[in-house]
C-alpha cells in the first residue's frame, strides 16, 4: 500500500533543512540537503504509519497538497513523499504473527522433551525453505 503525504519543508538559518509531515503528529526529521532531508522524511513517515498499523490503527488520511501552507518561517515551501508502506514493512516490520499448526502427537512429545521452541524451529524452516538465510 501507498500513500502519499505532504511535507512542509523549511531551510536552515545556516545550512540544511527541517521536514514536517503535518498529517503525521511529531513526524519531523533533518537533512544537510534537501534530498537527504526528503529521504529521511520517507523514512520517519514510513516508521509512523507502519507503527500505526501494527497497532490495528488506520494511517491517518493525506490533507492535499495545495491544502497546506508552509509560510510559518522564511523560506518555507511545501513538497510531497510517496510511502511504501509494504517495501518497508518487509525491512523493519516487527509485528508478529500467530499461527495455528497440527503435527502428530508422537512428534509434539519429542520435540517438547528436547526443549524445542517451536516458534523458532518453523521460522528457521521457512527461511531456509525460502531461501532467505
Amino acid at each position: 500500500m501507498k500513500y502519499i503525504y505532504p511535507v512542509c519543508v523549511y531551510p536552515g538559518d545556516v545550512s540544511g533543512y527541517t521536514a514536517i509531515v503535518p498529517d503525521l503528529p511529531g513526524c519531523v526529521t533533518e537533512g544537510e540537503t534537501l534530498a537527504e532531508a526528503l529521504e529521511r522524511t520517507v523514512d520517519a513517515a514510513s516508521g509512523w504509519v507502519l507503527d500505526e498499523l501494527e497497532e490495528g490503527r488506520k494511517a491517518p488520511a493525506p490533507t492535499p497538497a495545495e491544502n497546506i501552507r508552509a509560510d510559518e518561517y522564511k523560506g518555507g515551501f511545501v513538497s510531497v513523499v510517496m510511502l511504501d508502506i509494504d517495501a518497508y514493512a518487509e525491512k523493519h516490520g516487527s509485528k508478529a504473527v500467530r499461527k495455528n499448526c497440527t503435527i502428530p502427537a508422537w512428534l509434539n512429545t519429542a520435540a517438547e522433551n528436547a526443549h524445542l521452541n517451536f516458534s523458532q524451529v518453523l521460522q528457521t524452516a521457512l527461511q531456509e525453505r525460502l531461501h532467505l538465510t
